[in-house]
């Protein structure tokens, strides 16, 4: 199975892109270990993010908050 017949396969599936995807899975994981200890740096590293800043953009852009906001709500 090819990328791009995997990608159009999910696109008609869920009506979502493969990076749609991708962002979801990293915001929901963003979300659990916003409610750990670890530093906001920290946590972007662990997801992969080599810039805290891009992340924070991220999260910010799919929740509407930043993570420091969204961490001091819950």
């Amino acid at each position: 199975m090819s990328t791009n017949y995997l990608s159009e396969l999910l696109r008609n599936i869920t009506g979502m892109s493969t990076q749609q995807h991708i962002h979801a899975f990293i915001i929901d994981r963003a979300k659990v270990l916003l409610t750990t200890g670890l530093s906001i740096s920290e946590i972007a590293y662990q997801l992969g993010f080599e810039y805290p800043g891009y992340f924070n953009r991220l999260f910010k852009n799919k929740t509407g908050r930043t993570p420091v906001e969204f961490r001091n709500m819950n």
